[in-house]
C-alpha cells in the first residue's frame, strides 16, 4: 500500500518535516514492513513554471511537419526577473519551439526551463533547432511523468487551473508530495486504506486520529431508490455472498470534466492511473476508506439489480474487454439483461461509464471474503477491489463510502443526488 503523505496528514498528526522514511519507521513499530519510497522529485527537478503563450508563429517544414515558434512569458510583466541561469532570458519571455498544436495564444501552460530535468534523466537546455534558439519546453503530462497522454501539451485551464504567470508548476501539480509504501499482510486488510494506516500511525506515535468516515454525513436510510435484490441461492460454507448492497443515484453528471490535480496526484502516488472523473472518484474513495465502490451508467442498466450466482453457460465481457465463461460458484451483479459484473472483482463492459454518461448508479456492497477470493483465482483476475474484499472490508462503511462518492460526483462533476437513493 502506498500512502501519500499529504493524504495521511489529513487524518493523522504527521510532523510537517517528516519524510516518507520517517513515516515508514513509525509504521514498522506497529508491525508493518517497509517496501519503498516514491517521490516525483527524484526524477523531476525545476525550474518548472507556469507560462503564458504570447505569440505563436506556425512554420511549415520541408518534411511536411509544421512547428510552432512560440513566445512564452514566464515572469509577470513589470515584475523583476527572479529566474536566473544559462538560457533564461532576462526579459521574462522565452522563445520555445513546440510541435504540438492543441493550444492557442493566451493559454497558460507548464514550461520546463533550461536547467530542469525530466523523467528519464532528460536535461532541458537552450539549443538551436529549426532555425531558432529554443530555450525550454512546453510540457505534456507524459513528459512531466504525471500521465500517459502525449497527444498535446498540458493546458492548465482544461484541468480547472488558472495560476499566475511564473508560479511553481511543481507545487501547483502537487509534485512535491511523496509516498511511503508498506507491505500489508493478509490479516490486516484494513491497512489497504488511508483510513486504516492513519489509525495505525496514530497508535504508533501516540498522536490523534481523525476518522475520515466521521466527515461524511450519510443518511440513516433511504427509501424508493433503485431496486436491488439479494438472491444468493448457493452460499459458500453457509454464508451469503452478499449481505449488504447500497445503491445511490446521481443525475446530471458531466463525465468529461477533468479530475482535479490534487486527486490525480494522490492517485498517481498511490499507484493508480487516472482514467475519468467518475472512475477516479470511485478509486479515490476506495483508497481513502478501504471500501471498493463501482459506478454504473444508469441509462445502460435494465431493470432491478440482482445479486446471484451464475448459471451454467453464462458469460460476461469484463471491463478489460475479455469474454469470460462464468462458473456456477461465481457471485454476479446482474440486471434484466444478464450479468453486468463479477461481484467484488470486476465490472462488465456493457454498463461502464463513458464520456456520454449523464446519470450514475453508485454501488457500495459487502461481499463474502471466500467467494470473492475464489472468483479472483478462478478467472486469474486480480483487482484493487478483490484485493480488499478477500481480506475483509468493514461492513458498516459501505453507506459512508457510497455517500462520499455521491458527494464528490455532486461537487466535481456537477451532479444532483436523488433524495430517494
Amino acid at each position: 500500500m502506498r500512502i501519500p503523505l499529504s493524504w495521511l496528514r489529513e487524518f493523522a498528526q504527521v510532523p510537517a518535516g517528516a519524510t516518507a522514511e520517517d513515516v515508514m519507521a513509525d509504521l514498522v513499530k506497529v508491525g508493518f514492513e517497509e517496501e519503498a519510497v516514491h517521490r516525483p522529485t527524484d526524477a523531476l527537478r525545476g525550474p518548472i513554471v507556469v507560462g503564458q503563450v504570447l505569440n505563436i508563429i506556425k512554420e511549415p517544414q520541408t518534411n511536411g511537419k509544421t512547428i510552432n515558434w512560440c513566445q512564452v512569458r514566464v515572469v509577470p510583466e513589470g515584475q523583476q526577473q527572479s529566474l536566473t541561469g544559462e538560457g533564461i532570458d532576462p526579459s521574462g519571455v522565452q522563445g520555445i519551439i513546440c510541435g504540438a498544436h492543441n493550444f492557442v495564444e493566451g493559454d497558460k501552460v507548464v514550461v520546463t526551463l533550461p536547467g530542469a530535468v525530466l523523467p528519464g534523466d532528460f536535461h532541458i537546455s537552450a539549443r538551436k533547432t529549426y532555425g531558432h534558439l529554443s530555450a525550454g519546453m512546453i510540457a505534456s503530462v507524459r513528459e512531466l511523468g504525471i500521465g500517459e497522454d502525449h497527444d498535446g501539451i498540458l493546458v492548465l485551464s482544461r484541468i480547472g487551473l488558472d495560476p499566475g504567470i511564473g508560479a511553481d508548476a511543481m507545487e501547483l501539480l502537487d509534485l512535491y508530495d511523496e509516498a511511503a509504501e508498506i507491505n500489508v499482510t493478509p490479516d490486516r486488510g484494513y491497512a489497504f486504506s488511508i483510513r486504516g494506516v492513519a489509525r495505525e500511525y496514530a497508535h504508533a506515535t501516540g498522536t490523534s486520529f481523525t476518522d475520515p468516515a466521521s466527515r461524511v454525513q450519510a443518511p440513516a436510510a433511504l427509501a424508493g431508490g433503485y431496486g436491488v435484490k439479494l438472491n444468493d441461492g448457493a452460499p459458500i460454507y453457509g454464508k451469503p455472498g452478499c449481505d449488504r448492497f447500497v445503491a445511490r443515484t446521481v443525475r446530471g453528471v458531466d463525465a468529461t470534466k477533468p479530475t482535479p490535480p490534487w486527486m490525480t496526484s494522490r492517485l498517481r502516488l498511490a499507484g493508480i492511473r487516472s482514467i475519468s472523473l467518475p472512475v477516479d472518484i470511485s478509486n479515490y474513495v476506495m483508497l481513502e476508506l478501504g471500501q471498493p465502490t463501482h459506478c454504473y451508467d444508469l441509462d445502460k442498466l435494465s431493470g432491478d439489480i440482482v445479486v446471484r450466482r451464475a448459471v451454467a453457460g453464462e458469460k460476461l465481457r469484463t471491463l478489460d474487454e475479455k469474454e469470460r465463461a462464468l462458473d456456477v460458484e461465481d457471485l454476479l451483479i446482474t440486471d434484466g439483461s444478464g450479468a453486468i459484473g463479477i461481484a467484488g472483482v470486476m465490472g462488465g463492459a456493457a454498463t461502464e461509464v463513458s464520456d456520454t454518461t449523464t446519470s450514475v448508479l453508485v454501488e457500495a456492497a459487502h461481499f463474502d471474503e471466500v467467494s470473492i477470493g475464489r472468483s479472483r483465482r478462478r478467472h486469474k483476475l486480480p483487482s484493487e477491489a478483490s484485493k480488499r474484499f478477500e481480506r475483509g472490508v468493514d461492513w458498516q462503511v459501505a453507506g459512508i463510502a457510497a455517500q462520499r462518492v455521491v458527494d464528490l460526483l455532486v461537487e466535481l462533476a456537477g451532479g444532483t443526488a436523488d433524495e430517494a437513493g
